[in-house]
């Protein structure tokens, strides 16, 4: 088992590296991947069911301690990312699958990696973590009214059918994850050891049979969606910044919600593409997968460095700790 932990962990550390050769390559050859879009929804519960193994009621600790930060953040979150995408595929005046699927992305709950990337920023992660569980639990309502109120512009949106969906694909595995580590606790935190490398195993499988899937269309879209997703999300990272910023929140704090705001679960974004609309659709989604983990490595790097100054004037002037 150590030796599954430690492949696990490095695994962990390089998910964007796998994430962006995998792609590549279904890209260039899509006859060998192709098949694995018919196992996106299967995939994707595995990786919400690992992150149920690894759910906490303590990681609800901090919304009964901290109410309005939490909120604030789930609340930018579901705001910021939706208005982005829907303006960006409005004003681009984005051909209707794209914009489409440009919307779904960003109408989706935080992103798996969003809490490690928060780690790595030295964000407050205990915070990142209220925001992207309650977030998720929040799915399966707010991301189908979303979808209706932002893209129903383009095509017609069932919201019922997409609940269903999002409880399918994101609550159940999610619920059966944490039953299991409540009754069978052992075997769960052994299990849960592993989980860093099926996840990113499913995660990369997922984001190949989309590519596959999509090649030709990507070959079409390519620099469009690029374009566009680069944007959302950086975008997503700056006003997530700003916001916490302008709710009072310290630079750690500021640091979770950017990320939260900034990352999405794109894997929701690719199952609800391919069951509710189309394979175009899930491109954006795709094509997020990859980008989001770059880019929140990149920014937690630059996140990393930087300092609260609040906090050093305070420890640097002796009258401020005599008062505290």
């Amino acid at each position: 088992m150590a030796v599954v932990e430690k492949i696990s962990a490095f695994a962990g550390k390089t998910f964007t590296l796998w994430v962006l050769i995998f792609a590549v390559i279904a890209y260039l050859l899509p006859q060998h991947f192709a098949w694995i879009g018919n196992y996106i929804v299967p995939l994707l519960g595995i990786v919400m069911f690992g992150m149920g193994l690894t759910l906490d009621l303590s990681d609800f600790k901090e919304v009964f301690k901290r109410p309005l930060e939490v909120a604030l953040g789930v609340i930018g979150h579901f705001i910021i990312m939706p208005l982005i995408a829907f303006l960006l595929a409005a004003s681009l005046n984005l051909p209707k699958d794209i914009a489409i699927g440009v919307i779904l992305v960003g109408c989706c709950p935080s992103g798996t990696a969003s809490n490690v990337m928060v780690f790595l920023a030295r964000g407050n992660v205990a915070l990142a973590v209220a925001i992207a569980s309650v977030s998720t639990i929040l799915a399966p309502i707010v991301t189908p009214l979303l979808i209706l109120l932002f893209a129903s512009k383009w095509v017609h949106v069932s919201v019922l059918s997409l609940f269903l969906s999002v409880v399918q694909v994101i609550i159940v595995p999610l619920v059966l994850g944490f039953i299991v580590k409540k009754f069978f606790g052992k075997q769960a935190r052994t299990g849960a050891k592993a989980m860093p490398l099926v996840s990113v195993v499913a995660i990369v499988l997922i984001v190949s049979g989309v590519v596959a899937g999509s090649a030709e269309k990507i070959a079409q879209t390519a620099l469009l969606v690029f374009a566009v997703v680069i944007l959302h999300n950086l975008l997503g990272f700056v006003i997530g910044f700003f916001f916490a910023r302008l709710c009072g929140m310290d630079l750690a704090k500021q640091k979770a919600v950017s990320m939260e705001v900034g990352m999405q679960n794109s894997g929701l974004g690719v199952a609800l593409a391919t069951a509710h609309f189309s394979p175009l659709a899930a491109v954006p989604s795709a094509i997020f997968s990859v980008w989001h983990n770059l880019s929140g490595s990149v920014l937690a790097n630059i996140y990393s460095r930087m300092k609260d100054k609040n906090l050093e004037t305070a420890n640097s002037d002796p009258s401020a700790s005599q008062h505290a």
